[in-house]
């Protein structure tokens, strides 16, 4: 069902991109005029792409009743918003102003005014929040955090990172302030007039805590609405291409003191199925039709390990965790971390410990969050005693301590779980899975 509600016009700035950063100079109200590379989410003079949906509300039908739960909400929706001098301007009632696209990884540009007493904020994947309030000590809310600012994860679990601001940035009531939010994966950075607030914080799923759910691989956006008179304008965004995803999620390698174990050019440092294995653009590639394990010269307790990968249409290889150099990565090792193109029809009827990700046989991983197959994925593996957490393309997909596991698949108990180190490599299955920009940081042992 395509909801298709009236017009409003629409005031939007001029943007200035440069090197990731933007300055705005307000137009005067007409056409949108977004930057490079952006797109106006709001034309100026219709509603076209935006419907009402209040996300509390929806949940609350069964799956089968949703669209025309949010179908009913529609004359609610226009009956509290309106245009003045081309702003979007909504009363602190009804449902919220949603976007009929969905969106991943984004950067999203807009600016808002409000007034005392009010509270909203902006929901990210169709999950709150980037929070907005009254910072004010009249405004009642102090008990909350509001003395802190707007800009954080407010639904964030108590004292996790991002959870309130790190800095009070709002503006006066009655002049407008300007936020720049950047989401790749769960991982969230917002800006509120210029200002860092929040810092690559994890944004947590408050629609699923109890099973740590990640945020969903894409959703829509909601401008929320509550309590107050707020009105929007200069709505722009960028989604994300999957290269500049992966470069923002590394950073800088040297500096956060990771070490490259691999030169790009040959497999130096490197042994065990050494002949099975290529270098082909700068990347380790499996040989087609063959396989074993390659791993480092070196061996490695407790570590934090980034790489890229590529997977072809139904590709399987693996990440050997604390591999003794010898015998099955998956068992002898500590484990075998699957990389495998798990949307491949072959795969569908996979134990669910052995899909992407996952810590073979023992563990599952949440699944949806590789990118489409022939495109290059980021992932981060944190390696502290039990424990393993798996991080991909921004999502943490897996967060387990492997002593506490007692059921295996197939009944197979995994002797090498225990180890306390070992070397890091590659588990490769008779696929040509690539592996790139390969760095790993060692960790005080506790």
């Amino acid at each position: 069902m395509r909801l298709t509600p009236t017009s409003i016009p629409h005031r939007f700035a001029t943007l200035l991109v440069l090197g990731g950063f933007f300055f705005a100079g307000v137009l005067r109200a007409g056409e949108p005029n977004p930057p490079g590379g952006f797109r106006a989410l709001f034309d100026g003079k219709s509603l076209d792409g935006w419907h009402g949906d209040n996300p509390h509300q929806t949940a609350k039908a069964p799956p089968e009743e949703r669209e025309q739960a949010i179908a009913t909400q529609q004359e609610d929706f226009l009956a509290h918003w309106r245009v003045e001098d081309g702003e979007l301007v909504n009363d602190g009632h009804g449902p919220y102003a949603t976007t009929q696209d969905e969106f991943g990884d984004i950067e999203f540009h807009l600016e808002y005014k409000t007034v005392a007493k009010a509270d909203s904020g902006i929901y990210l994947r169709g999950t709150p929040q980037v929070q907005i309030w009254d910072y004010t000590e009249a405004g009642g809310k102090w008990d909350r955090g509001a003395d802190k600012g707007s800009g954080g994860l407010h639904n964030n679990g108590a004292d996790a990172p991002g959870q309130l601001p790190s800095v009070l940035a709002d503006k006066p009531f009655g002049e407008w302030n300007q936020f720049r939010i950047t989401q790749i994966g769960s991982r969230t950075t917002v800006l509120l007039n210029d200002k860092l607030v929040v810092d690559n914080a994890i944004m947590e799923n408050y629609w699923d805590r109890e099973r740590l759910t990640p945020l969903r691989p894409k959703g829509p956006i909601h401008l929320q609405t509550h309590g107050g008179e707020i009105r929007w304008r200069n709505i722009n965004l960028r989604e994300i291409p999957a290269d500049q995803a992966n470069r923002r999620l590394r950073g800088d390698d040297t500096a956060q003191g990771f070490q490259p174990i691999f030169n790009g050019s040959d497999l130096t440092g490197w042994t065990g199925a050494v002949e099975n294995y290529e270098v082909r653009d700068g990347s380790i590639v499996c040989q087609p039709g063959k396989g074993g394990v390659l791993f480092t010269e070196e061996q490695y307790e407790d570590f934090v390990v980034r790489l890229e990968f590529k997977l072809p249409p139904g590709g399987n290889n693996g990440l050997a965790i604390r591999y003794p150099g010898e015998g099955r990565a998956s068992y002898d090792g500590m484990t075998e971390l699957q990389v495998i193109d798990d949307t491949a029809e072959k795969y569908a009827k996979l134990d669910p410990r052995q899909f992407h990700g996952s810590i073979y046989g023992m563990v599952p991983a949440h699944r949806g969050y590789l990118r489409p197959v022939g495109q290059w994925n980021y992932q981060e593996v944190t390696v502290r005693g039990s424990t393993i957490t798996v991080e991909l393309n921004g999502t943490v997909i897996v967060d387990a301590d492997v002593s506490q596991i007692t059921e295996y698949m197939g009944d197979r108990p995994h002797p090498g779980k225990d180890r306390t180190s070992g070397h890091f490599g590659f588990a490769g299955h008779r696929d040509p899975v690539m592996f790139r920009n390969i760095a790993i940081k060692r960790l005080l042992t506790r």
